[in-house]
Parts: C-alpha cells; sequence; structure tokens
C-alpha cells in the first residue's frame, strides 16, 4: 500500500474516505417515543386535511350517524370533530394514544380491512405534532377527558359530555414548526379540507356531514352540509351526489351498476357531453375508501376514449365492492392508493359497464347544453317591462286556438296566401317570396316541379312522428340547422355535427367486423429498447396487432416493425413505439395507434358527412334524426361537442313572458 492511500482501521470511530474526505462511523440509535411520532406525522399527517380525514374517519368507524367539523384559519389553529359515535371508556383514551393501539383488527389478518383506519397511528402522529384534547363518553360510563401537547401526556380527567366523542386539535405542528412553512393559504387549506369531507360524504350517503368555518370566533358560517339519507342505495348516493357535485351532475349521470367475479361497480358516471376542463370531478372508491389510483383514473379515462376530445375530461362517481383479500390498501401511508389482486379484471370492468352505459344512453345529451342556450337567448329586462317593484313584467296570455295556428301557419307558406274573406281585404302573405326557397317542412301533392323551385324542397314527415325522442322536422335555417318539433318542446339539430358521428360509428364497425388493414414493410424497422421496455412491448403485442401494428422480437434488446396501419400511410415507426411505451409507463396501457386510426377514420367521416350549407329535404331531415335515435353516442360529436338541443315548451314561453 502506497504512502498517499488512506489507512483504514476497524478499530477508530473516526476515519478518512477518498472521496469525501474524514468522517465519524455513524451509531445506530433508538429513538424516543415523541421523535417517532413526529416522524410518523410527516408520512400521516401532510397538512390540515390529512388531519381532518383521519378525524372524520375515525368517527365514520365509531358508527357515528352526525359528524361535524369546525375549522379556524383554514385548520392550522384549530380542527374539532364531533360526532354520535359509539365513544371511548375510560381505560380506552390513554390507550387510543399509543403507537399501533387499535380497535379495528387484532394483528391476525392484514388484508382483512372492513373499516377506514386500521393502523393506530393518526391520534398519537397528531398529539406529537400539536395540542389534542380528546373528550369521549361511551354508553354506561361517565365523560372522560385527556389532552395531550407536544408529544407530553396529561392524566384522563372527567368531563361534560352527553354522549359521543369530541376531538380537538389546536396549532397543528406548533412543535415542528419548520412544516408550517410549507403550508398554504388559509382559503387553499380551508378548500382541501372541504374537499375532504365532501369525498367521505360521498362514500357515505346514510351519515350527515357539517363543515363549519369559526375563523374569528363565534358560530362561523356552515361552508357544507349534507343531511343523512336513508332508503334505496341508488336513490340515497343519487341524492347526496346531488348535494356534494351539484343537481346537474345528477341530471346527467348514468346509473352504473354491474358484478364480474365477485367484484362490483356501482356509482354514477355522466354523460360525455357534462365533461369538465381538468379531472376534477372523478371519484373513485374501493370498499367505500376514497382513494385517487392511477390504474383506476386510467380506466375511466378508457372508458370515454371515443367520446372526448384529449382536453376534456369525464365526471363520475365509481364505487368498486370487493373482498378485502382481493384488494391490499395498506400500499400508502395515507391509505390514498390501492393495489388489486387482479388489476386487470376491475379495470377492465369499469372500460366494459361504462361503455355499455354510454351506448345505452343513445342520443341523449346533457342538459347542461339546453341550459346555456337558454341562458344565451334571455332579454335584459328594461325599465318598460317591470312592475312597480322591479321585477319583469309576466304577460298573461291565452294559448292560441287551433283554428289561429293553422290560418297562421297557412299564413307563412311561400306562395299559399290566405283567402280572402268578405270582411278581410286580400292579403298577400308571403307571396312574393313563392319562387324563393323554403326550409319549412309542409305536406304538398306531387306536381311537376315548377321552373326556379329547388330540387330539395321539404316534404312531410311521417305521422306521429313528433311523439319521437328527436321528434319530427318542420324546417331547416341557415341551411346547417334542422328544426324538429317533439311533443313537449322543440329540437335543434347541427346536421353537419350529428351525421359526421353517424357515418363515424358506421366505420368503427365495419373496422371492428373486418379488422384493420396492415401494411407490410418492405424493410422493418429495428428499434433497440432497453431490456423492461422490450418485455413491456412484446407483452402487448397481440393487442397491437388489433390495429395493424405487427412488432416482434429481433433479437437481445431490440424488436422489428414488420406492419404498420396501412390507413395511417407513412409512419415513423420508432417514434410510435417510443410514445406507446410512454403512455404504458404512465397509464399501464397504450390507446395510440388505436387513436391515431380513429383519427383517420373521423376525418374520414368528417369528410363524407352532409356539409353545412347544404339544403336538405324533409325526408333527409327525418331520416336523420331517425337515424340519431338509433345510434349510440349521436347525441355528440367526434370531439364531445352537443350535435343537437332540446327546449321545453315551458322554457320557451318563459322567454317570452308567458304564465
Amino acid at each position: 500500500m502506497s504512502s498517499a492511500e488512506p489507512h483504514i482501521s476497524e478499530n477508530t470511530p473516526s476515519e478518512t474516505r477518498p472521496d469525501r474526505g474524514p468522517y465519524s462511523r455513524p451509531v445506530i440509535r433508538q429513538l424516543d417515543d415523541s421523535a417517532i411520532n413526529r416522524i410518523a406525522a410527516g408520512e400521516v399527517v401532510e397538512r390540515p386535511a390529512s388531519a381532518v380525514k383521519e378525524l372524520v374517519e375515525n368517527a365514520i368507524d365509531a358508527g357515528a350517524t352526525r359528524i361535524t367539523i369546525e375549522i379556524a384559519d383554514g385548520g392550522k389553529t384549530l380542527i374539532r370533530v364531533t360526532d354520535d359515535g359509539c365513544g371511548m371508556t375510560p381505560e380506552d383514551l390513554p390507550l387510543a394514544l399509543s403507537r399501533h393501539a387499535t380497535s379495528k383488527i387484532d394483528g391476525s389478518d392484514l388484508l382483512n380491512i372492513h373499516t377506514f383506519g386500521f393502523r393506530g397511528e393518526a391520534l398519537p402522529s397528531l398529539g406529537a405534532v400539536g395540542r389534542l384534547t380528546i373528550t369521549s363518553r361511551a354508553a354506561g360510563y361517565e365523560a372522560m377527558q385527556i389532552r395531550v401537547s407536544g408529544g407530553r401526556q396529561e392524566p384522563v380527567k372527567p368531563a361534560a359530555l352527553r354522549a359521543g366523542t369530541i376531538v380537538e386539535l389546536r396549532d397543528l405542528f406548533f412543535a415542528t414548526p419548520a412544516r408550517l412553512k410549507f403550508m398554504r393559504s388559509d382559503r387553499a387549506e380551508s378548500q382541501a379540507i372541504a374537499d375532504t369531507v365532501k369525498r367521505l360524504a360521498m362514500a357515505e350517503p346514510s351519515v350527515g356531514f357539517t363543515l363549519r368555518d369559526v375563523s374569528g370566533g363565534g358560530e362561523g358560517r356552515v361552508t357544507f352540509r349534507a343531511d343523512p339519507l336513508s332508503g334505496d342505495l341508488f336513490d340515497a348516493l343519487h341524492g347526496r351526489l346531488a348535494t356534494v357535485l351539484g343537481r346537474e351532475f345528477a341530471e346527467n349521470a348514468l346509473k352504473i351498476d354491474a358484478t364480474r367475479e365477485g367484484i362490483r361497480l356501482y356509482g354514477y358516471a355522466a354523460l360525455p357531453t357534462y365533461s369538465r376542463g381538468a379531472a376534477v370531478s372523478q371519484f373513485l372508491f374501493v370498499n367505500t375508501r376514497p382513494v385517487k389510483d392511477k390504474m383506476l383514473t386510467g380506466a375511466l379515462r378508457a372508458a370515454y376514449f371515443d367520446f372526448l376530445s384529449r382536453d376534456r375530461h369525464p365526471a363520475a362517481a365509481l364505487f368498486i365492492d370487493c373482498e378485502p383479500q382481493a384488494v391490499d390498501v395498506n400500499v400508502h401511508p395515507a391509505k390514498s392508493e390501492v393495489r388489486f389482486r387482479d388489476p386487470g379484471l376491475a379495470r377492465g370492468l369499469i372500460v366494459s359497464t361504462l361503455r355499455l352505459a354510454l351506448a345505452e344512453a343513445g342520443h341523449r345529451a346533457s342538459t347542461t347544453v339546453a341550459g346555456a342556450t337558454l341562458g344565451a337567448m334571455r332579454p335584459e329586462p328594461t325599465g318598460g317591462h317591470q312592475t312597480a317593484t322591479g321585477a319583469p313584467r309576466v304577460y298573461q296570455m291565452d294559448r292560441p286556438s287551433l283554428g289561429a295556428r293553422s290560418a297562421s301557419y297557412a299564413a307563412q307558406s311561400p306562395g299559399q296566401p290566405l283567402a280572402p274573406s268578405a270582411d278581410t281585404p286580400p292579403s298577400p302573405g308571403f307571396a312574393e317570396f313563392a319562387g324563393a326557397y323554403s326550409g319549412r317542412v309542409t305536406e304538398v301533392p306531387e306536381a311537376p316541379m315548377a321552373p326556379g323551385q329547388p330540387s330539395d324542397a321539404p316534404e312531410a314527415s311521417a305521422p306521429g312522428a313528433e311523439a319521437l325522442p328527436l321528434g319530427a322536422a318542420r324546417g331547416q335555417v341557415h341551411e346547417n340547422y334542422i328544426i324538429a318539433q317533439t311533443a313537449d318542446g322543440m329540437v335543434i339539430v347541427d346536421q353537419h355535427a350529428a351525421h359526421e358521428r353517424l357515418v363515424y360509428e358506421k366505420l368503427k364497425r365495419q373496422m371492428a367486423e373486418n379488422g384493420v388493414a396492415a401494411q407490410a414493410l418492405l424493410i422493418p424497422e429495428i428499434v433497440e429498447l432497453s431490456e423492461n421496455d422490450c418485455a413491456t412491448l412484446l407483452a402487448v403485442a397481440d393487442d397491437l396487432a388489433k390495429f395493424g401494428l405487427g412488432i416482434e422480437a429481433f433479437g437481445g434488446n431490440a424488436i422489428a416493425v414488420r406492419e404498420t396501419p396501412a390507413i395511417l400511410g407513412e409512419v415513423n415507426a420508432e417514434a410510435m413505439i417510443k410514445d406507446i411505451l410512454d403512455e404504458l409507463s404512465d397509464q399501464g396501457e397504450s390507446q395510440l395507434v388505436q387513436a391515431r386510426v380513429e383519427a383517420i377514420l373521423s376525418r374520414v367521416a368528417c369528410h363524407g358527412s352532409i356539409r353545412s350549407g347544404r339544403r336538405m329535404r324533409g325526408e333527409e331531415m327525418n331520416a336523420l334524426l331517425r337515424e340519431m335515435e338509433a345510434t349510440p353516442h349521436s347525441g355528440q360529436c367526434n370531439h364531445g361537442r352537443p350535435t343537437y338541443v332540446e327546449l321545453k315548451l315551458a322554457d320557451i314561453e318563459r322567454l317570452f313572458g308567458r304564465s
């Protein structure tokens, strides 16, 4: 050994490393309970919303039917959770503040978990970083109270409480001031708490929740309230979702209920036309536990893949129920992620069930479309049309008689002026437009076409067509929009968008029946990959082949691309392969090839559909309406926009001040 080399001895605590210089050999120490609890709090309690989640889950596990959450300053200075659950005995209170002490499992089977909590870490962790007070009373016992501040526990003492438990947490993170620097504004923390409470409220419709902000003292203000609901599961869930997510979601959501191999999926998923600009209305639950799972959200996205553009996101509240042994909830400190024993089964159930529900919805479109239309049409009130109190005047009008409607209808027909009577002088009506195009659908006798009359003059609709969902065509305006009359209103159809969707669905059916034609490459393209990427890609080779992309192993870590989808034309195979790998890594699946193939089909459908500006005959309009009624997903175009707007007669009458 040269003199320049360091001398390493096993007997000296001070050593020298060539790359870092002198250092002291680390000594393993046993941390005290206070340090352990503070470390655990860093994992379990990330922010005030995390503390609220743990405390509310404890209340639900205790059988509470009403839970009140009070916060101050975004939960930084006060979090108080009051419930009417079973409560704790005086002997249980000190034990509840011990680490890994819980009443929810016995430790024999960590997969057989039927409650929200099971680790016994939340209360001791909160007591280590804040000032925690627990007051509780179990049936047959006196109320007792225990306090712990910064890990220092006080003796149990008597208290006043009728029943249940009150957990009060003040000055969160006062014992770890560095954590306070990472807190966001009071408003942001309050919003996070509200989101947490709403997720738990969706999971438990039978439990009442009240969230109150008491910043500044006093009674404060209620920021969220959901009363307990009873009865049928879906009725209660629908009512709770209407409270949490709003009436519009409830009106435009499809009921979901399916079971496969011991896994049940239920809940509500919104129509594609009720989409959002971000994934903020996607709520997933596993055995009623709110989770944020990449596999589940990917499955939800895949189900709506063909109905929404990439910048739109579906809205849904979906619940998966399965045996506790089929899912591991102990893979994340905050229990916000889960791992299924058979993830493919859960994913396939979500995708297939949602697609079936969307197909069964047929041409249905979101009611928010009509609401937005009416809002745009509603005139601003003017001073001349207001009452003395400032309210808009409501005009009392009788509905016109059948005779009056018939006379008006005939008077507006081009070339069909009313016959003059003895008391009424002749009126030209709209006879001056006799040679012009009329978009109105009228019953006319078969006769030779007059000079100047367009060949696409509208014709009559079938009797009884008004009773059909999209009604009977009554005219065409601006040579792009079909006006149809229904039994209780009217429908406005974008003829190009509607026909584009119909052609697109037809092309997809043909592709599903005949497959995607593959184009063999004269010289296969060799793509070098890592060992893991190569194995990942070859595992989905059969799925890619269904869409015309043929790959195979080429020795080592390379693959050979031998075929590409013919419909795509010239393809940069290496770039496509790497994009597919990125999707597989991020989402666990890739729809890139399918997306590109269907994008071509969408463009073909666009060019092959009825163009804007084309005049349509009456039978063409009605045929389009009937085909829309019979074709799934015809309520939205290929980009998720609505193909029609339905306006109810009552809404139209309100626009004109009718009672």
